[in-house]
């Protein structure tokens, strides 16, 4: 359960209509701003028109030198007033003294601004009070003919007109921008509801929580997630499987081509789901799933499900050689019981000495024990390695034997057990009950040279450019586990350690597989 004191649709509607009305708000304040610098500015414009058109009027000029010059200026300054729509237009001489007002009583009758700015040549545009009010107005100079200052023109426009005209355009900006905030509004809620819709009306606590139980869940299970998106990115990548992946940093939103083996990569890229394939990813042997993940019925990308072979692949193997043991031990059952036979005659016969002799001589295929542990004795891993692989075919009733120009000075370290271990199997595997397999390894300070030779059938000429490729056999695969691995892991160990492996014809008749691996310093 989940406290909403508000939801989330409501909060997110809500803050879109204040940022809507904040937003139109202060365009509307701006919008005003600018309308009344509008304003003033074409009242200023046309104020400093009408004042120099007043002062370079010839009547105004010649009327200066009349005895009465406001009896000419006065009625000439109230119709330009009238006809331009200003306040007043005021004419003054230098003593700034009135020739012409709005008030006829003012005339004659000293300014109430100071005009010095004007009767000194310069011209004049501002704000100031004066008898009628506040008011924008613009001065300019009186020039006689022969360019002398000999008065004022003055015209003026109250601040309270310039508010009355700001104030007739406000309600049709008004509604400009109420009609701009009720758009703004109506697309508000048609966001929140896709939003809404979008989330799948979950509250963002919900949202949150769910996040953190997919994580949790997708790094918790044991095997392993690797999400692929339709751009062939990284998309997710779990804890299990940076660990089969052997990867330290998180590689997601990475191109898959720089993370995943060829094998991952091109199920990744395959266009049907796939299950329980086996790959490799560097040494590690993987079951590997393929699953595409939809959304509304398009495809979104894929997702590989990994799980860890390697101990069950060597667990079936060693399945498969105790049934192939057992097969062979209920063979030799009766070959046994004649054996038996033959000695209890030779006792009855009183022929001891017969007896001993077809003992030792049926009695074993000859222990290589001693030679192994004398060709091994300075690296008991490999020794017991060897030992346990003689067991095993002996059982099979194949013969191992180790080369004698063996030669192990330094011990030879888990990579060349692992390479030695899976050649072995494979030439154990490839030769028929009687046949031999022969070992050669030589360890020393330089590197591992391991040989191993059978007498079995061989590689052929046309496999032996991709015997070791994951999942090529030359053997046959029925009743089998995961055929065509051990080769493949022999090829990875000899890449990861910059060293080379050969397959030639042994003269054993079969196969003959060298492997060289470099003394790196890691072993």
């Amino acid at each position: 359960m989940f406290r909403r004191s508000v939801s989330f649709g409501a909060l997110v509607l809500a803050l879109q209509v204040v940022i809507v009305l904040v937003t139109t708000c202060a365009a509307g304040f701006l919008a005003a701003k600018l309308q009344s610098d509008r304003i003033r500015e074409a009242y200023k414009d046309r104020m400093l028109s009408v004042a120099e058109s007043v002062a370079q009027l010839p009547t105004v000029v010649e009327a200066f030198d009349s005895s009465d010059p406001a009896a000419t200026i006065q009625p000439l300054a109230e119709l330009i007033r009238k006809a331009s729509s200003v306040t007043y237009v005021v004419v003054t001489d230098r003593q700034g003294v009135r020739y012409a007002h709005p008030d006829p009583a003012r005339i004659g009758e000293r300014v109430s601004t100071d005009p010095s700015a004007a009767l000194s040549g310069e011209v004049f545009v501002g704000t100031e009070t004066g008898t009628l009010g506040t008011s924008l107005r613009a001065k300019v100079p009186v020039r006689a003919k022969d360019g002398h200052i000999i008065g004022m023109a003055s015209v003026g426009v109250l601040e309270s007109q310039l508010s009355d005209d700001l104030a007739e355009d406000l309600p049709e900006l008004i509604g400009w921008l109420a009609a701009a905030a009720l758009v703004g509004v109506l697309g508000a809620a048609l966001v929140t509801q896709h939003v809404r819709r979008r989330t799948f009306r979950l509250e963002p606590a919900e949202i949150a929580q769910l996040l953190e139980t997919r994580d949790a869940m997708l790094h918790g299970i044991r095997e392993g997630v690797v999400a692929v998106d339709d751009q062939e990115k990284l998309a997710l990548v779990n804890d299990e499987a940076m660990r089969l992946l052997g990867l330290v940093d998180d590689p997601s939103g990475l191109p898959a081509a720089e993370v995943l083996d060829d094998g991952l990569l091109d199920l990744a890229r395959d266009h049907d789901d796939v299950a329980d394939r086996l790959v490799l990813a560097g040494e590690r042997v993987l079951v590997a799933n393929r699953m595409t993940a939809k959304t509304h019925d398009r495809a979104v990308g894929v997702v590989l499900t990994l799980r860890d072979r390697t101990e069950l692949h060597d667990a079936l193997r060693e399945l498969d050689g105790q049934r192939t043991v057992t097969e062979v031990l209920r063979a030799q059952a009766h070959e046994f019981s004649n054996h038996l036979h033959v000695i209890g005659g030779l006792l009855d016969l009183d022929r001891g000495a017969d007896a001993v002799a077809y003992i030792e001589r049926v009695g074993g295929a000859g222990s290589v024990t001693a030679d192994i542990i004398d060709g091994a004795n300075a690296d008991p891993a490999l020794a017991a390695l060897l030992l346990a692989k003689s067991s095993t075919a002996h059982e099979r009733g194949v013969e191992l034997r180790l080369d004698p120009d063996s030669s192990v000075d330094i011990r030879a370290g888990d990579d060349a057990l692992t390479v030695l271990g899976n050649l072995v199997d494979n030439a154990v595997d490839a030769v028929e009950t009687g046949g031999t397999v022969r070992v050669l390894v030589r360890s020393s300070a330089s590197g591992v040279r391991v040989v191993v030779d059978d007498d079995g059938p061989g590689v052929a000429e046309s496999q032996r450019g991709r015997i070791f490729d994951l999942g090529v056999s030359s053997k046959d695969v029925q009743g089998a586990h995961g055929r065509g691995i051990g080769l493949a892991l022999v090829s990875r160990v000899v890449t990861r350690r910059s060293g080379r492996v050969a397959i030639t014809d042994s003269e054993l008749g079969g196969a003959s597989f060298e492997v060289w691996l470099p003394e790196t310093g890691n072993r």
